[in-house]
């Protein structure tokens, strides 16, 4: 499988924790979350933006989770009418695939079609202009969903019929799109399915100093019990650094299933 190489990088609380309740959606979080950012002590060293910075990532990955809490219904779509089945192609604009001022993509996985996109061309945060929102559905989405990321010019892969088929997802998008480089900013269920698909070169976690509890918050890397005959995903150290204001930085390579280090 030719895929791009999955970088993975989360804030997370010591306890593990990546939000301040199942109910807030981690990119919308609330004010709690942002105190125990943003801790009162000297700047802390830019993680993320290093990591976008020196990668170059052509794209970057989110769960649909960091938009829509789980349990919220977003808002209704009017229903498709007709043959649906063109809906369910890859749908990549030329308009939008070959504009001038394109820097990376946005991507969220949405197989549910949960999101209604804000933004859906730059990002209005320094750092972000030229980005573009792309979805990854499969043949299970809602045509109503399709249907309207059409409407909005929002381009989308389909994979899998439910959940979305990462693996799948990631071969199209370095095939279709040139993405060699895939930074997923989000830990969580995402992660967790990406790493138990396998689908994961390199770690980056942010510890806060900070501890949140909660039997139902959501956690680094959330995925099934192992079976019997699975192993952990096994981790070698790249570097750690222990940050002025009470952060600490870790980095690892992911082991390959033979045991050796990518």
């Amino acid at each position: 499988m030719t895929r791009p190489k999955v970088i993975v990088h989360s804030s997370a609380s010591i306890d593990g924790r990546i939000a301040i309740s199942r109910d807030r959606p981690l990119l919308f979080g609330d004010d709690r979350w942002q105190a125990i950012e943003k801790t009162g002590g000297p700047a802390p060293f830019p993680v993320f933006n290093w990591l976008k910075s020196s990668l170059q990532p052509q794209a970057t990955l989110e769960g649909s989770n960091s938009f829509v809490a789980e349990g919220v219904e977003p808002e209704p779509l009017p229903p498709y009418e007709g043959d649906s089945s063109a809906l369910y192609q890859d749908f990549l604009p030329e308009r939008v695939l070959n504009r001038p001022e394109h820097q990376g993509w946005f991507m969220a996985v949405d197989g549910r079609g949960r999101i209604r996109w804000m933004y859906k061309d730059g990002y209005p945060e320094e750092g972000w202009q030229g980005w573009h929102a792309l979805s990854l559905v499969g043949h299970h989405t809602p045509a109503s969903y399709l249907a309207y990321l059409q409407r909005e010019e929002i381009p989308y892969l389909v994979a899998g019929n439910g959940p979305v088929d990462l693996a799948q997802a990631l071969e199209k998008m370095h095939a279709r799109l040139a993405v060699s480089c895939l930074l997923v900013t989000s830990g969580g269920t995402l992660g967790g399915a990406l790493l138990r698909a396998g689908l994961v070169d390199e770690v980056n976690v942010e510890f806060l100093p900070a501890i949140i509890g909660g039997f139902d918050t959501p956690s680094l890397f959330a995925a099934p019990v192992l079976k019997a005959d699975e192993m952990p995903v096994r981790l070698t150290p790249i570097s750690a650094q222990i940050q002025t204001d009470g952060r600490v930085w870790l980095r690892y390579a992911v082991r390959s299933e033979s045991g050796s280090d990518p």
